[in-house]
């Protein structure tokens, strides 16, 4: 047994990714911490999330959550991020500081659809600018390298529509938490074997404040992230989509094949979602921006399955959309693309009767019961 010991020793050299390890764990602890007085002040401030016509929660709840998820990315990020003069990283950090405070003031005061929208398009404006950009379709549709004003414009349209994609599927608890930790897991972990170890860092740290968040905010909720917390989340992942994009179109040897469906995938679920819903209001003759109970943990909901049932759901199907675009890597691009589409209305049709398909299962299993009884 001696001579074997050897073969039980695994020998990992985690050396490279040690700070994005750091900033994980930093950034848990950080959020786990400073929830809890959170709560408290926001108990104290009568600073609730109130139940409304548009919300399925029934009793008020604590919100500014999103604050202490930022406080915790924040903290890991100063004790182990390379910060640097560049322009690129600066319009970045300023543009997470100024969302911040548009999530604030919305959850505490209120902002027009309108208000926002005009200040995420001047923050994608700037990102696009200082040279985060959508620059190549890598051959989808025949399409490679884009023209200078398509980079700037798909950007910016990239930019807003993911970060209201997170902003309006967090509608149940630990929904958009649960989605966009896994987003962050999985662009974390290609970023850093694509290199950009800075933006894996951002990832990590994201991805360590959900995780700590999630303890609080799974079905029965006992905080909310608000806007405050999900307009930075989606556009945080908008970036980092177009930043994994870019590192590995530039590569030496690219880590994705396909880079653009598989970047399409790790957000298509709340992507979707939004278009559909979208579409349904425009189609009704309503704005686009108006509020109703359409979105897809609504669907399930009405079914009379639980919020936490929900989630954990929609946390697997967006699993299996991921392991699906790495499976199929190697087929044609636009075969992925139509395969995602094709999976998304699947589910979206079953989880629309998915309570005339709990009945249709309970129906079957009556008479089989009753075979069992008589012998059979």
């Amino acid at each position: 047994m001696k001579n074997l010991f050897h073969l039980l020793q695994i020998d990992l050299d985690l050396r490279e990714y040690k700070p994005a390890l750091l900033c994980f764990i930093s950034a848990f602890i950080v959020t786990l911490l400073i929830i809890p007085p959170i709560i408290s002040i926001v108990k104290k401030l009568g600073l609730f999330d109130h139940p409304g016509d548009h919300k399925i929660h029934s009793t008020p709840i604590p919100t500014l959550g999103g604050i202490a998820i930022i406080a915790g990315m924040m903290s890991a990020l100063f004790m182990w991020f390379p910060f640097s003069s560049d322009g690129i990283q600066f319009s970045f950090f300023f543009s997470v500081g100024a969302l911040l405070v548009v999530g604030i003031l919305d959850d505490l005061r209120g902002l027009t659809a309108r208000h926002k929208f005009v200040v995420q398009c001047g923050l994608a404006a700037v990102i696009a600018l200082t040279g985060t950009r959508i620059i190549s379709f890598e051959g989808l549709f025949g399409i490679n390298e884009l023209p200078l004003f398509a980079q700037y414009s798909i950007t910016m349209l990239a930019i807003v529509g993911i970060t209201n994609a997170f902003n309006l599927i967090d509608g149940i608890d630990g929904l958009a938490g649960g989605l966009g930790f896994m987003s962050l897991a999985v662009l974390g972990t290609y970023l850093s074997i694509t290199g950009d170890m800075s933006y894996a860092l951002i990832a990590f740290a994201l991805a360590g404040g959900i995780l700590a968040f999630l303890f609080f905010n799974f079905n029965p909720a006992r905080i909310f992230m608000g806007d405050t917390g999900s307009l930075v989340l989606g556009f945080v992942i908008a970036v980092l989509c177009i930043r994994l994009l870019q590192v590995n179109l530039f590569a030496a040897k690219p880590v994705l094949q396909h880079a653009p469906v598989f970047v399409l995938g790790i957000v298509l679920i709340p992507v979707f979602d939004t278009m559909r819903v979208f579409a349904v209001r425009i189609w009704s003759g309503h704005s686009p921006f108006m509020a109703d109970k359409n979105h897809i943990h609504h669907l399930l909901t009405r079914t009379g399955v639980s919020h936490n049932f929900t989630a954990k759901l929609l946390c697997f199907f967006h699993a299996t959309i991921l392991v699906e675009v790495f499976w199929l890597r190697g087929m044609q691009q636009e075969f992925i693309l139509l395969i995602q589409i094709f999976s998304m209305i699947i589910m979206m049709f079953v989880l629309k009767n998915l309570k005339f398909i709990f009945r249709k299962i309970k129906s079957i299993e009556i008479p089989v019961q009753r075979l069992e009884n008589l012998g059979y």
